[in-house]
């Protein structure tokens, strides 16, 4: 037994010298193993956590900072001109712009003009069209998204998107001569059995003319159509397959999902793009001034009242543009629509954002 035992040594002592157990597993010598480590790039030759920037990386980043610095200098210039070239008009105005109901600029020594009734058509025909096309677009996303079939799917897309294509000014010639008169019996009976209330009382306008805000809104709601429905869509069909399927799963309707998956995630895009409909509605020209009708009476909050929005009001003045008093003078109501806009589109962001938080 003890001859057995001291013969093993031997063989277990000439196999580490071999390098079996004294350079590494394998025999791997330890001459090469420390030679392989020496070879062997050590963390610390790249900082960790920070990629290398490719040069196309650098190239994309130095272009999305330009457009938006030049976008945003824009904006600035465009602001700062619109008050550059108001000041003259204001300066010479005997009334208050923001509150006067008047609108007289023939006499450049004389002007008195103000934008509070031009303020107030605008907004309400902007809020009327939106309050129409914001349901009718919903309905329409989640029709295309959720219960349309395949097959119906794009061409019915293709032709809501179409409607965006259509010109302003052939919207205020279909709204004043075909769309007008096939509204009037609505408009009527409207007028004669909810008078009593302030929004479909008698106005400036004439009901059976269709020169009106009743008629006017639901075309520009036709006009910005398009555009809510198609940020809608985008948006709805991004929702999560696995959100739809685990609301399947557990039991829910088409319509339950509808109401408890995809309209809580596609909110804030409703929300964006009712707001860039609304953009449209307020600085839309064309069709507005061939549809509403002129008056000297002040605005009365009727869907009924005739008058002019800021923008209208611009276009009808453009033969006082030759002078620089008198078109400063709208030059300033284009500055109240301006600032509008942003107010608007601020709005819109602290709702997203709050529905987001």
């Amino acid at each position: 037994m003890s001859e057995a035992h001291t013969e093993s040594a031997p063989r277990a002592s000439g196999s580490a010298s071999g390098g079996a157990g004294v350079g590494g597993p394998n025999g791997t010598p330890e001459a090469e193993l420390s030679s392989t480590k020496a070879e062997t790039p050590t963390p610390t030759d790249t900082p960790r956590g920070k990629a290398v920037a490719r040069p196309g990386d650098r190239i994309f980043k130095s272009l999305a900072t330009t457009s938006a610095i030049v976008i945003s200098i824009l904006i600035a210039a465009i602001g700062i001109f619109l008050v550059w070239r108001a000041v003259p008009a204001l300066s010479r105005n005997q009334v208050n712009f923001l509150t006067s109901r008047e609108w007289v600029t023939q006499d450049i020594n004389a002007m008195a003009f103000g934008v509070l009734d031009l303020f107030q058509v605008t907004v309400l025909v902007s809020l009327f069209a939106l309050v129409l096309a914001m349901p009718v677009a919903l309905g329409i996303a989640i029709f295309l998204t959720e219960y349309s079939p395949s097959w119906l799917k794009r061409p019915l897309a293709y032709v809501i998107d179409l409607l965006a294509a259509v010109p302003s000014i052939v919207y205020g010639l279909w709204g004043l001569l075909v769309f007008a008169p096939a509204i009037r019996p609505l408009a009527v009976w409207l007028n004669e059995t909810l008078g009593w209330f302030p929004l479909f009382a008698t106005g400036s306008g004439s009901i059976t003319g269709g020169g009106t805000i009743f008629t006017a809104g639901i075309v520009l709601a036709v006009m910005i159509l398009p555009v809510i429905t198609a940020v809608t869509r985008e948006v709805f069909v991004q929702t999560p397959t696995s959100h739809i399927e685990a609301a399947l799963a557990l039991g829910a309707t088409r319509w339950e999902v509808v109401r408890t998956t995809i309209i809580p995630f596609g909110k804030s895009g409703y929300i964006s793009g009712s707001m860039l409909g609304l953009g449209r509605a307020l600085g839309e020209t064309m069709a507005l001034y061939l549809i509403l009708r002129t008056t000297s009476q002040p605005f009365g909050w009727s869907l009924f009242d005739g008058g002019a929005t800021i923008a209208s009001k611009i276009a009808l003045g453009y033969a006082e543009f030759n002078n620089n008093i008198q078109a400063g003078a709208y030059i300033a109501a284009g500055l109240v629509l301006f600032v509008l806009t942003f107010v608007v589109n601020a709005a819109a962001r602290a709702v997203i954002a709050g529905k987001k938080d």
